[in-house]
C-alpha cells in the first residue's frame, strides 16, 4: 500500500474494516487481517503496535489453553504470528522474581525475541501482598528486572528489551495503591539507564512520577452491563481527551480490545464486554485512529494477545457470529 496518496493514508485504519467486512448477516472482523493491512502503511502518525501478553499458562491454577508459557516452540510460534501483522513487541505481565514460573516464562520470551528481531517490555504488577512494605518491594522487584533483563549487565538477551527515545520502557499495572511512586521514581532514576515508567490510567496524585500512561480495558463510568453492550467508548474518549488537554508532554499509549469476559477466571466478577461480532475491536481502533489523527500517539497496545481467562485474547482471532 506504499502507493496510497498521503492525504488518504490517515484514513486507512477506518477503511480497513469496511474492506474486510463479510457481506452477510454476520458482521465479522478478523483482528489479524485488520492490523496486518494497516501495518504496511508508512505515515508519520502511524503508531508502534504492541500487544499485552500473559505468561502463566501451563502453571497450576490457570486454565488449559493448549500450550505452556515455558515451551520454547510455542513462544516462537506466537512471536512469528505477532510479527505477521505488525506487532513489534509483547508487553509481558510480570510479578517479580518471587513468581518463579512467570519469571522463567518472561526470560524465555526475551531470549526468543532476541533471536527473532522482536522486542519485549515488562508490565509489572504492583506487589500488594504487604501494604506496609509495598514501596520497598516494588523497588526491589524493579531492581531485579534491571539487573537481569534491562541494564548493561543484564544476563538475558538485553538487546531485545524495548526502548523508546533511547530509554527502556516499564509498564506499571497498579493494585491497591499502597506504593509511594515518588520514592520508586527516585530509586529508578539512580540507574545508569533510567526507564520510562508508563502507568495504567492517570493517577492524579502521582502523575509527575510517570513518563506516560496507557489505557486499559474498561467500560467507563456506566460500568459493566449484564449484556456486555458497553464497549468502553466513554472511558476511551475521556482518556484521550485528558491526555491531550492535561498531559500533552507525556507518552500516550492508546488501546484496542476485542471483548472481555472473566467467567473462566478463578477471580471472576462476572464482568462482560461483548465482541459484537468484531465491532468492539473495530470501534476501539476507530476511536484511536480519530484521536491519533488530531494528536499523534506513539503507541497502540492490543489488549490482549492471549488472556483467555478474561476473554480478551486475539491470538486465535475473534469468535464468528452465530
Amino acid at each position: 500500500m506504499s502507493h496510497v496518496p498521503t492525504y488518504l493514508r490517515s484514513l486507512v485504519l477506518p477503511m480497513v474494516f469496511t474492506i474486510l467486512l463479510i457481506p452477510s448477516s454476520c458482521h465479522h472482523v478478523d483482528p489479524r487481517l485488520s492490523l496486518a493491512a494497516n501495518s504496511v502503511v508508512t505515515h508519520p502518525t502511524e503508531p508502534i503496535r504492541l500487544a499485552a501478553y500473559l505468561p502463566w499458562f501451563g502453571h497450576p491454577g490457570h486454565i488449559n489453553v493448549g500450550y505452556s508459557s515455558v515451551d520454547r516452540v510455542a513462544i516462537e510460534k506466537q512471536v512469528d504470528a505477532a510479527k505477521r501483522f505488525g506487532i513489534v513487541a509483547f508487553v509481558v505481565n510480570w510479578y517479580g522474581a518471587q513468581h518463579d514460573f512467570e519469571d522463567k516464562a518472561y526470560a524465555l520470551m526475551q531470549e526468543v525475541a532476541a533471536e527473532k528481531s522482536f522486542q519485549v517490555a515488562l508490565m509489572y504488577d504492583e506487589d500488594d501482598s504487604d501494604p506496609a512494605s509495598a514501596t520497598d518491594r516494588v523497588i526491589a522487584d524493579l531492581q531485579y528486572a534491571y539487573d537481569h533483563y534491562i541494564g548493561a549487565h543484564a544476563v538475558v538477551a538485553r538487546q531485545a528489551y524495548m526502548h523508546y527515545q533511547g530509554r527502556p520502557m516499564i509498564f506499571i499495572f497498579p493494585k491497591n495503591g499502597h506504593t509511594d511512586w515518588h520514592r520508586v521514581r527516585q530509586a529508578v532514576n539512580a540507574w545508569d539507564d533510567p526507564p520510562l515508567l508508563i502507568f495504567k490510567d492517570i493517577p492524579a496524585e502521582y502523575a509527575n512520577a510517570f513518563d506516560g500512561f496507557y489505557a486499559w480495558v474498561n467500560p467507563g463510568q456506566q460500568g459493566w452491563q449484564p449484556d456486555g453492550s458497553n464497549w468502553g467508548q466513554q472511558y476511551l474518549d475521556n482518556f484521550y481527551k485528558t491526555m491531550e488537554s492535561d498531559y500533552p508532554s507525556k507518552i500516550t499509549v492508546g488501546a484496542a480490545w476485542a471483548a472481555f469476559d472473566d467467567s473462566k477466571a478463578s477471580w471472576s466478577q462476572n464482568r462482560k464486554m461483548d465482541s459484537r461480532c468484531g465491532r468492539t475491536f473495530e470501534d476501539t481502533l476507530r476511536l484511536f485512529s480519530h484521536y491519533n489523527q488530531q494528536h499523534p500517539m506513539p503507541f497502540l497496545m492490543v489488549e490482549t494477545w492471549n488472556d483467555y481467562e478474561e476473554g480478551t485474547a486475539i491470538e486465535k482471532g475473534l469468535n464468528p457470529c452465530k
